[in-house]
């Protein structure tokens, strides 16, 4: 872990606004700069990262000495995730603290080598894994995801305020969703409301990272395993993903290099 220089996390006060798909064209885009990067899915409940990127079901990390996995690589990421683990139909009922183990052992045993970035996926909500992921490694910044709509935009707030009481920086706000163009008049509308990720990024002090509409052809790329910044660079909506991306590297770049705390040993019993 000390060949990472530094963790983003991507997060979101609530589920259905884009977290997941933002992190793979954020990892995506830095990756296109000429990054080392690393995509860890750490949403344990519901993982969708394999499938985002178009890695077959029953896909499984190699293994080293029984103890440590290699991370499977998609588009030039090194990434890891609970989909590689368990079955597409596996519901992995445990309780938080089992969750958080599982978090951090796909952090400390997985081979990742020396990268620039390792971005985060996260699940929604100021949970275990939120906790967990604070208290086990120093993150360098951390991407809130949401939607215009004043209900997203509350536990948008919750988000920062949980990441700021743990000390981890918001690096900004990125807003899905924001406006929807007609593909057969051209009509605008704001159907989530409008400027909402902008007036909370306001009320932060923190930037409005990228603004990104309901676009059918995000949805489609990133089903089919080819999110947007691979299968469409020169699409605005990818130019808004690489722009975020910039701003990311920009703030970090002014922090230094972000040391990994050590890991504790880990050990899961049925008891």
């Amino acid at each position: 872990m000390n060949q990472i220089k530094h963790i983003i996390a991507i997060a979101s006060g609530k589920g259905g606004v884009g977290k997941s798909t933002t992190a793979v064209n954020l990892a995506l885009a830095l990756k296109a700069d000429g990054a080392a990067v690393g995509l860890l899915d750490a949403d344990i409940y519901g993982p969708s990262q394999q499938h985002m990127l178009g890695i077959p079901e029953g896909t499984k990390p190699e293994q080293q000495g029984g103890q440590y996995l290699f991370p499977i690589e998609a588009h030039g990421l090194k990434t890891m995730s609970m989909g590689y683990l368990a079955g597409e139909r596996t519901p992995m009922v445990w309780r938080g603290p089992m969750a958080g183990s599982a978090l951090v052992q796909m952090l400390e045993q997985t081979l990742w080598g020396e990268l620039d970035y390792l971005v985060i996926d996260m699940p929604p909500g100021t949970g275990d894994i939120q906790l967990t992921l604070s208290q086990k490694a120093t993150v360098a910044g951390a991407v809130i995801v949401t939607t215009p709509q004043d209900i997203a935009l509350l536990d948008a707030r919750k988000g920062i305020e949980m990441f700021r009481k743990v000390d981890v920086p918001i690096l900004g706000i990125i807003e899905n969703m924001a406006v929807h163009v007609c593909t057969q008049c051209g009509h605008s509308e704001h159907i989530f409301g409008a400027e909402g990720g902008r007036r909370v990024a306001a009320d932060y002090g923190v930037p409005l990272l990228a603004s990104l509409p309901l676009a059918l052809s995000i949805r489609e790329q990133t089903d089919a395993g080819k999110p947007t910044v691979v299968s469409a660079p020169d699409s605005a909506e990818a130019a808004s993903y690489f722009a975020a991306a910039r701003a990311i590297e920009a703030a970090l770049a002014k922090q230094g290099t972000a040391a990994v705390q050590q890991f504790p040993n880990i050990s899961i019993s049925d008891d």
